[in-house]
């Protein structure tokens, strides 16, 4: 670890190349900051002029360009949306995509191990629940009333013998029927459930449908390969009788699952077995300078031990999607990103919008101008190895090493798209304070400041704010999250599993019309 000393100077530089400053502090008009005087108030982890740029120019960050003048812009001077934006003329941002050009060779194979729990197919899991699907909203509230009478903090007799069940989950969403039977819509929604139903995480599940839904559940195990057993049990509501006598059903047929579920045991298992979700939320102008490269270090460790980090967020990785492409260890891993690019161009279009909607209000309010700037530090999640794959929403990742999941970009739904797709732990980077969990998969948060660390400690896992503070560099943080994602996959809580959060953030990607 690094001292923290009097030395460490009010900003931060990223590049030689950069025209941009980074306060690490509340800066004062007037006061010096490498030999430039500033001009008005500048907040903590805004940026700072470092020479006069023209209306019209483009400005660096990273040595990348975050965006344009939109008027001239002197040294010193605060640069936010009020003199930066993406720029009136498409031809005025142009990206080398040059597939493959940064790919390298992979580094020695490490055999770091952790706890897991090994499943009788060789799958291996972090956690052990039983599962409750719903098929439709309709059948939401029967599903969470079964959950509830197992519940650990209401009914402690419950699952009182059980004590290697993590517990009963209901995962209910808003969807599942007034939707095209045959839409895209349907079958995002049948590749999450499947995702779902048979991730290693959960030893049981339970389908609970409606009856008279657009998403059969008959025909999505049928289309999804999947047959009921003493694993995966079903029925609807309409057939067993209405509300009272379908949440009487539910709680005898998990009860009959809890003694096979709870016999499992933890053993050593290879890191190889750990796929990382990698999201980040209440993003804020220190995001892409200590927690996403401290995590994007950690995902190196984990590649090296043969694990897997999926990364996703389509609309936050726009216009840093070249530095993507060129890691493909194949052309064709890089045309299938930049199809998905274009899907979401046209997408946006269609619906009224534009790719730099985003960012939020809270994350240019933690100094984030425009989507070029935050998709830049965004990438830094997913470290510096080559990119094995790229994959649709909720598709099953059979790839090992670093690869990217197209998602939306709010993170309930993109997280529950790559727990679909087999992660088994969420690392979630936060500057502004998100508050987030993922059943059956535990979340780790990464704080970006030592601020929100302070005020909101019980909600974060690490502070990398320590690296803003000086007094750690990003590897030294990036060990420090591989050694957390290794203790946490082996059965330690995450402060968002304390406070229970997990079940009302599953949230299936809904696209098409609502009929």
């Amino acid at each position: 670890m690094k001292e923290t000393t009097m030395a460490t100077p009010p900003f931060i530089r990223l590049h030689p190349a950069d025209d941009v400053l980074i306060a690490r502090a509340q800066l004062l008009s007037g006061t010096s900051v490498d030999g430039i005087p500033i001009k008005g108030l500048v907040p903590p982890g805004h940026k700072i002029a470092t020479r006069a740029i023209a209306a019209g120019e483009p400005v660096r960050r990273y040595n990348q360009i975050i965006g344009f003048a939109s008027r001239a812009i002197t040294p010193g001077e605060h640069v936010h949306t009020h003199n930066l934006n993406m720029g009136t003329d498409k031809g005025d941002f142009s990206r080398d995509y040059a597939f493959g050009a940064d790919v390298k060779a992979a580094a020695p194979r490490q055999e770091a191990t952790f706890m897991g729990i090994k499943r009788a197919d060789g799958r291996v899991a972090t956690r052990n629940y039983i599962g409750i699907l719903s098929s439709v909203n309709c059948s939401a509230t029967v599903a969470r009333a079964i959950a509830a009478h197992f519940s650990r903090q209401t009914n402690p007799a419950a699952l009182a013998d059980y004590p290697n069940i993590d517990g009963v989950v209901a995962l209910t969403h808003g969807t599942g029927c007034g939707m095209d039977g045959e839409g895209l819509g349907l079958q995002l929604l049948e590749r999450t459930l499947a995702g779902y139903a048979t991730h290693a995480n959960f030893g049981a599940v339970l389908v609970i449908g409606l009856g008279c839904e657009v998403n059969q559940t008959s025909a999505w195990l049928a289309r999804s390969s999947l047959r009921e057993g003493d694993t995966l049990r079903s029925y609807n509501i309409q057939d067993a009788g209405g509300t009272r006598q379908s949440v009487e059903k539910g709680i005898a047929l998990i009860t009959d699952m809890l003694a096979s579920a709870n016999h499992v045991r933890r053993e050593p298992c290879s890191a190889s077995h750990i796929t990382i979700g990698l999201q980040c939320g209440g993003s804020d102008g220190y995001s892409g300078i200590s927690a996403n490269p401290a995590l994007g270090a950690a995902v190196d460790l984990l590649v090296a031990h043969g694990g897997t980090a999926i990364l996703s967020e389509t609309p936050e990785v726009y216009g840093a999607e070249h530095l993507l492409t060129r890691r493909a260890v194949q052309p064709a891993i890089a045309e299938k990103l930049i199809a998905r690019i274009k899907w979401w161009e046209h997408y946006t279009e269609i619906n009224g919008g534009e790719m730099n909607n985003n960012p939020s209000p809270g994350n240019k309010a933690g100094g984030l101008t425009t989507i070029l700037e935050k998709s830049l530090g965004a990438v830094a999640k997913g470290g510096t190895t080559n990119l094995e794959g790229v994959y649709e929403y909720a598709e099953p990742v059979t790839a090992h090493g670093f690869v990217f999941m197209d998602t939306p970009g709010y993170d309930p739904v993109s997280a529950t798209g790559q727990v679909a797709g087999g992660a088994n732990v969420i690392c979630f980077t936060t500057g502004r304070g998100s508050a987030y969990g993922c059943a059956p998969s535990p979340s780790l948060k990464l704080a970006t400041n030592s601020a929100l660390w302070q005020r909101q400690e019980e909600d974060m896992d690490i502070n990398c704010g320590e690296i803003i503070d000086g007094s750690s560099s990003v590897q030294e943080m990036g060990q420090r999250i591989f050694e957390l994602v290794l203790a946490t996959a082996s059965g330690s809580q995450s402060k968002s599993e304390r406070h229970g959060y997990g079940q009302n953030e599953f949230v299936p990607w809904q696209v098409g019309a609502v009929m």
